[in-house]
């Protein structure tokens, strides 16, 4: 069937749909790019192009980093989605692995009720949260998002190790337990080993989650210092009716380059680790 593959059919089968999906999923980083480097009176301009720069400036970009606290904001999002998705990823391993490989009574309604807690929606679990955190006195501090951010990234974690779990050979332990090997041991030396598609999937979830997170950040911290890129980005750059448009497009696009650094990286590992989670 190879004399079907002509140039045109080529053009109408592959690359107009490949280059309609980049231009749609490009598209909000170079607006981002050129808003971070046009000057105000271009910004402000109705007769200027929208989509070019005529004057390029690092006004904006030196606002940014050396008129507010953004570089604080970067390291305190840092801090706390590493620590969350590291701690995430360590109950979620331990729990993952007691529902699937134990089999103890319940154990999937147990899976399936902590997949559950994870469509609670933030919205409803705020208040409730803001009020342990508040008596635990550990308001507008980077441990209050460090605690609760698991509430949310340990179900799906959970959830998608489950399933990649499932799909490692029940022999594999069979054999070790026979060799002397305790369940410790099988799960570190033998689960874990096979399994770094899965945990490079749901920390890569977990990691952007956490990075993401607007709603506990913005309710768990008022100080700016200890505010994180989303909320110190919105809250910090806005002054009333004025948006400073030059410096906040640039605040979302370096604190959208880790992730997608991240992602571009481990794709291959992210990908291999999704499939595995579901193929069962």
């Amino acid at each position: 069937m190879s004399y079907l593959d002509t140039t045109s059919t080529k053009l109408l089968k592959t690359y107009l749909p490949l280059g309609l999906f980049l231009f749609v999923l490009l598209f909000p980083f170079y607006w981002m790019g050129i808003t971070t480097f046009k000057p105000d009176n271009e910004l402000l301009s109705r007769d200027g192009n929208p989509f070019w720069i005529i004057s390029p400036t690092m006004a904006h970009i030196e606002k940014l980093l050396f008129r507010t606290e953004y570089p604080q904001w970067m390291w305190n999002t840092v801090v706390v989605s590493v620590t969350s998705t590291f701690f995430s990823l360590f109950a979620s391993v331990l729990a993952a692995y007691a529902i699937e490989r134990l089999r103890f009574k319940g154990a999937k309604q147990t899976g399936l009720a902590i997949f559950l807690a994870y469509l609670v929606p933030p919205s409803i679990l705020f208040i409730p949260l803001a009020s342990v955190i508040f008596q635990l006195g550990l308001f507008d501090t980077r441990l209050a998002l460090i605690l609760t951010y698991p509430t949310f990234l340990i179900p799906f974690c959970t959830w998608l190790l489950m399933g990649y779990f499932r799909s490692i050979p029940f022999e594999l332990e069979e054999c070790a337990m026979i060799d002397g090997a305790n369940r410790w041991e099988i799960l570190v030396k033998i689960i874990l080993p096979l399994s770094v598609p899965g945990l490079i999937s749901a920390g890569i979830f977990a990691f952007t989650l956490s990075w993401n997170e607007f709603i506990y950040a913005l309710t768990f911290i008022s100080s700016s210092e200890v505010k994180t890129v989303p909320v110190g980005v919105v809250t910090e750059l806005v002054e009333g009716d004025v948006y400073h448009w030059g410096a906040l497009m640039a605040g979302a696009l370096f604190g959208s380059l880790p992730v997608a650094f991240i992602y571009s990286f481990f794709v291959e590992y992210y990908v291999s680790g999704m499939t595995g989670s579901v193929k069962e």
